[in-house]
This record gives structure tokens, C-alpha cells and sequence, in this order.
């Protein structure tokens, strides 16, 4: 994890948003539930992002010239960080909202 903080932006970005996402938490005063949903979209984003990093140092390892299956490989680990991301953001809206509106919109 050192070393992914050190070395890759993506992760630094993502560690510093799930510290964002859990002290909103605490912030909004969220229950254990809404908590321990942002804690597993933390963390699975935070391991999706450091697996994709570790197929594409592997995928350079074996061949730094194009190939068909090298871009595959990178592509599919890539998708798979953009599904995480996209469903742990999903999830934040939905144990978010009830809390911003009417504390932001007044409803």
C-alpha cells in the first residue's frame, strides 16, 4: 500500500476521496449500516484500483511491445476499476442524499 501511495496518482486521488467520504460520514451523523456500505465501497475500490495496478506492471513485465492480449489484459483491469468506481459512487448517492437534501435543499 506504500508503495501505491507513493508511486501511483490514481490511488493517492482515491485514498484521499474514501477520507473524504468517511469523515462526511461521521459529518452526517450516518448510521452503522450506511457506515459499513461506504467502508466495503472504500475498500473494494482502494483493491480494485491496486489490482489493476498490479495486472499492468505485470502485463509491462512480460512484453513492452503491443499485443492483442497485453491490451486486453490492461483494458478488462482498467473496466474493472471503472465498474468499481462508478458502483462506489452510486453507493454514496444513495446513503447520501437522504441526508443533503434536506439538510442543503430544505425539503
Amino acid at each position: 500500500m506504500v508503495w501505491a501511495f507513493r508511486t501511483q496518482p490514481n490511488f493517492r486521488i482515491h485514498l484521499i476521496l474514501s477520507a473524504c467520504v468517511l469523515a462526511g460520514s461521521v459529518w452526517f451523523g450516518l448510521s452503522r449500516t450506511e457506515t459499513v456500505l461506504l467502508i466495503f465501497a472504500v475498500v473494494l475500490g482502494l483493491s480494485a484500483e491496486m489490482v489493476n495496478t498490479a495486472l499492468e506492471a505485470m502485463t509491462d513485465l512480460i512484453t513492452r511491445e503491443w499485443k492483442k492480449e497485453a491490451k486486453i489484459a490492461k483494458d478488462v483491469s482498467a473496466g474493472m476499476m471503472l465498474l468499481t468506481a462508478i458502483g462506489a459512487v452510486v453507493i454514496a448517492v444513495i446513503v447520501f442524499w437522504p441526508h443533503i437534501v434536506p439538510r442543503f435543499l430544505g425539503y
